[in-house]
């Protein structure tokens, strides 16, 4: 229990590194001496220190203390030294680790050292709470592909806009909040170009002091030129656009690649979502918010796409046909061969209700 208890508080310190770590994992560290805290540390930012780092400098006392941490330290030079050789010149006595690191360069490697080194250590203390709260970074690691998360806030009757295009606002203020911690969270968002052209939105994280995401745009006939905001407020160079490889001899492809420093991203007849998502993840992306419209939602759903997402449905009717659905192109004759979402939770935001949904068990600390 007291395991349990220290490592509780090391995956609460590792969660102060949302939106500023990506593509490296959530860390959070505690060093402990006689059941008192000495020191907390948590990986602050990408290239920076450690959590071990953070939490031993913080100690004025490492010397047969005990550290948690949440994941394996590193034994590897990365962008920082290995994390294994501090901890062993520290004179720590005791390690405990909540869940291995899924990297080869480390997997098992910091362990080993730990323990050649005479200091004794324990592996998978609340391993399931920190598998959730790096499954971002587990499956980038492992696969090369983003993590996949859509979000899409829909009527009662499940339109997204109406026939004119009209969508601000569906779901509340409080649901909207949350989108804003969804794109602190993840590393890009991505819309389809409809989106762009209907509703010109900027694809920022409007909490303060945030790091903004990359902005992808599915594009297919690249119908974007230069007025809309995301091409216009691209000082960062975070804004991509995704098309077909045709489209690389269109004027406007290289208007918007040499003066606005739009990156380009191409495909060809033959390839799908996987193939794109992995060219995507070729830049260091480890995962992507999916936030419309209609076509790429259903693209999802179609070539099963997504490892989890959160459909907020407001207490609206609009009871047109011509109304925007949030999903299209299926046709089932028989129930049972509709899409069967599972490892749901409910959210409530106020009069708004939020189906959080993932195909693997547990959910993201968002």
């Amino acid at each position: 229990m007291m395991h349990e208890y220290f490592m509780k508080i090391a995956i609460e310190e590792a969660k102060k590194g949302f939106g500023a770590v990506n593509p490296n994992p959530l860390v959070g560290a505690v060093l402990v001496k006689d059941g008192k805290i000495l020191s907390k540390g948590f990986h602050q930012i990408y290239g920076g220190p450690h959590a071990e780092v953070n939490a031993i400098s913080n100690s004025l006392i490492t010397e047969d203390t005990t550290l948690y941490v949440t994941l394996e330290p590193c034994s590897h030079f990365g962008k920082t030294p290995p994390c294994t050789e501090l901890i062993i010149n520290s004179k720590i006595k005791k390690c405990v680790v909540a869940t291995l690191d899924p990297n080869p360069l480390v997997s098992g490697q910091g362990i080993k050292q730990l323990k050649d080194a005479g200091i004794e250590v324990i592996v998978g203390v609340l391993e399931n709470e920190a598998i959730n709260l790096n499954r971002v970074f587990f499956k980038f690691i492992k696969q090369k592909i983003p993590y996949i998360f859509l979000k899409v806030g829909i009527t009662l009757d499940g339109k997204i806009a109406t026939q004119n295009y009209s969508s601000q606002w569906i779901t509340n203020s409080l649901a909207r909040e949350k989108v804003e911690k969804y794109r602190n969270f993840f590393s890009g968002i991505l819309v389809g170009a409809n989106t762009i052209v209907q509703d010109n939105p900027s694809l920022r994280c409007k909490i303060s002091g945030n790091r903004d995401p990359y902005r992808l745009i599915l594009d297919k006939n690249l119908i974007i030129d230069e007025k809309y905001k995301v091409i216009q407020d691209n000082s960062d160079k975070k804004t991509f656009i995704i098309t077909h490889e045709k489209n690389s001899n269109k004027d406007i492809f290289h208007k918007l690649e040499e003066e606005f420093f739009i990156k380009f991203i191409t495909f060809s007849d033959n390839e799908n979502l996987e193939n794109i998502f992995k060219k995507i993840g070729s830049y260091n992306i480890d995962s992507i918010l999916v936030e419309g419209g209609s076509a790429v939602i259903s693209s999802l759903f179609k070539e099963d796409m997504f490892d989890g997402g959160e459909i907020m449905i407001a207490p609206k009717i609009l009871g047109d046909n011509s109304a925007i659905p949030f999903t299209n192109g299926f046709s089932p004759l028989n129930i049972d061969n509709g899409i069967n979402l599972r490892n749901i939770k409910i959210n409530l935001y106020n009069n708004n209700v939020g189906f959080e949904f993932y195909k693997e068990e547990g959910c993201l600390p968002v």
